[in-house]
Parts: C-alpha cells; sequence; structure tokens
C-alpha cells in the first residue's frame, strides 16, 4: 500500500477504487498574499470612507485578512483547517498588536533623543544652567542612578534570597504561609506607598535628610518581593533528587543548598534579579519624595540631594522649553539603553554559572 493512495473494495467484489489521502492545501505564500491585499484594501477602505486614523485603516486591514484567511481556507482545505488558520492569524495578530507599540515607542524615543545625545551631553551636568538653555547634560543623574539602584539591589538581594530559600527549603508552617502572604501584598504596593514609609520612618521620625540612601532603602522595598518570588520559583524547579543524592552522600542540608540547589537555579535567579532592577530603574515617585533631585553632581548618596534619570526626564519635561524636552528625550533614550544592557549581562551571567550537561 503507498503513502498516498489507499485501495477499496466494493460490496459486490468488484474494481479496487483508489481513494486519495492528500487533501488541498494552500501555497505557503498565501498569507503574505492576503496580507497585503487585506492592507491594501484596508487603505483603499480608509481613503474611500474618509478615516484620517491610520489606526482604522490597520484595524479595517486587520479585520479583513482574518476574514479572508478563514474564508479561503474553509474553500480550499476544509472547515477544521480553517479553524486552525483562524487560530494562527488570530496569535499573529496579537503579536503584532503587542510589538507595534514596543517598536513605535523606541523609534520616537531614539529619533528624538539623539539630537542631544553626545559625548558632551554624557559627561556633563546641569550645572548652574537654566533648564530652559540649550546645553547641559545628564553626568550627575547616570552617578545618582547608579549609586541608588546598586544600594537598593544590595540590600533587597540578599534579603530576598534568603527569604525565598526559607520559604522552599525550610519554611512549611504557619510562619511561611505569613510571610508567603505579605510577600504578596508587597508585589502590589504602588511606588508612592514605599516612598511614604521611608520618608516618615527616616527623614521625619529619625531626622535623616533627604539623600541617596533613602531612595535606594525605597526602591529596596519595591525590589524584594520581585525577587522573592521569582528566586522561590526558580528553586522549586530543581528536581528534587539532587538533593536527595546530596544528602544521601552525607552532606549538610546548607552546604546542599549551597553548592547545589542555588548553582542549578541561578541563571533564573539572576534573571530575577535583574527583572526586579529593572522594575526599579525608572520609579520616580520614591526618587522624587526622598532624594529631591539636584543640578550639579553629588557622588555622596549618604548625604545631600541627589539626581536619578527617571526624576530628570520628569523635571526636564515639566519645564516646558524645546531645549528641556530634547534634554528629556535623550535621557529616557539612556535609560532604556541601560535597562538593555542589564538584561544582556543578566542573560550572559546566566548561560555562564548554568549547570553543564554532560554528553
Amino acid at each position: 500500500m503507498s503513502n498516498t493512495v489507499t485501495e477499496r473494495r466494493t460490496a459486490a467484489g468488484s474494481a479496487p477504487l483508489p481513494v486519495s489521502l492528500q487533501q488541498a492545501r494552500l501555497p505557503r505564500w498565501t498569507p503574505a498574499a492576503l496580507a497585503l491585499a487585506a492592507v491594501a484594501a484596508g487603505c483603499g477602505i480608509g481613503l474611500a470612507a474618509g478615516l484620517d486614523s491610520r489606526i482604522q485603516w490597520g484595524l479595517i486591514a486587520t479585520l479583513l485578512f482574518i476574514l479572508g484567511t478563514f474564508l479561503l481556507a474553509a474553500k480550499v482545505e476544509g472547515v477544521r483547517q480553517a479553524k486552525d488558520r483562524l487560530a494562527t492569524s488570530l496569535v499573529w495578530v496579537a503579536f503584532l498588536l503587542a510589538v507595534i507599540p514596543l517598536v513605535s515607542l523606541i523609534w520616537e524615543t531614539i529619533a528624538r533623543g539623539i539630537k542631544v545625545l553626545d559625548g558632551y551631553f554624557l559627561s556633563h551636568s546641569m550645572g548652574t544652567l537654566p533648564d530652559a538653555l540649550p546645553g547641559g547634560g545628564i553626568y550627575h543623574a547616570i552617578i545618582g542612578t547608579l549609586e541608588q539602584v546598586g544600594l537598593a539591589t544590595l540590600i533587597a538581594a540578599p534579603i530576598g534570597l534568603l527569604t525565598a530559600v526559607y520559604l522552599v527549603e525550610y519554611g512549611g508552617g504557619r510562619l511561611a504561609k505569613v510571610v508567603t502572604f505579605f510577600v504578596d501584598v508587597m508585589t502590589g504596593i504602588p511606588s508612592i506607598v514605599a516612598g511614604l514609609f521611608i520618608l516618615s520612618v527616616w527623614i521625619l521620625i529619625l531626622g535623616f535628610g533627604q539623600s541617596g540612601i533613602a531612595g535606594a532603602m525605597a526602591l529596596a522595598i519595591l525590589m524584594m518581593p520581585v525577587v522573592v518570588r521569582s528566586t522561590e520559583e526558580m528553586l522549586k524547579l530543581v528536581p528534587n533528587e539532587l538533593r536527595e543524592a546530596s544528602l544521601a552522600l552525607g552532606v549538610p542540608k546548607w552546604r546542599t543548598i549551597l553548592k547545589v540547589v542555588l548553582p542549578t537555579a541561578i541563571g533564573g535567579i539572576t534573571t530575577g534579579v535583574m527583572l526586579a532592577v529593572a522594575r526599579i530603574t525608572g520609579e520616580t515617585a520614591p526618587v522624587l519624595l526622598l532624594v529631591w533631585g539636584a543640578k550639579t553632581i553629588n557622588n555622596n548618596p549618604f548625604e545631600g540631594a541627589q539626581q536619578s534619570l527617571p526624576l530628570y526626564v520628569f523635571q526636564q519635561w515639566q519645564q516646558g522649553s524645546d531645549a528641556s524636552y530634547d534634554r528629556a528625550w535623550a535621557a529616557a533614550l539612556v535609560l532604556i539603553a541601560f535597562v538593555m544592557i542589564l538584561n544582556l549581562v543578566a542573560r550572559g551571567i546566566a548561560r555562564w554559572k548554568a549547570p553543564k550537561t554532560g554528553r
């Protein structure tokens, strides 16, 4: 019997009838052709109807593409395959709807931020320059962001890591449930609440002034639940067989966690920490309350007001002049690049520290 043809005999014992198992299929270029046709039709309908918004044109083209794909597939391939193509089309449309705003944001930021982004802009502060005039830079904001985010990471990462180790490896009673509950609550608190908490305790009650460390503590509060949750999930993915094998050799539990469990999950843990860092890097409200912002360079995060990139963007945009708008876009571009570099570094560390698999 061949792969594509089977033989079937009638009830009367007549000659075998060939029955093809192959089904009609649309060419592989059909989705691309339908997409182009839908775009052309959507633009034509938009122009004919007098629609000014390109978004409306895109929605019309999307509906035409989905409908055309389903009808054509149902005609040629059958209803079952048409449903499959319909689901595939919806997935692609959802993907494009998610990617288009991101690409648009990045393109707009690059196009506007590149105007003043140069070596001078990166190596100078605002100093005594009025915000309405061209010039100045973000060196003081870069220093403040690096110090505040670095201090927040030094505070939150160890606490979050140890909390996750307790919940996965040791916790199991009422205390673990309470800790898990409060971690879930802290995950959803607004950033302004963390800023108000540090403001009331650190500045109003204890009497310390505005400084980089105050902002770092507020950022650490926002960072800790993300680190706990991501680390907890990564530790749960470590096979129990690895723990049991280590314990069977007489290795203490703390050493098993340190030498077996954590190295196995280090890739996911690093990624989780970097995600938490990326979350706090763009926070403005706690920095505005606790750090205040400064136009000059302050390398000491423990004394005096400091600047940060998100606060710099907010303050420059608030000024309302063309020069301040250009500086705001350039600072936003630097901030995006900073977060992107952090993610690339995290991926490199995760790949470097990942357990090596044998052949």
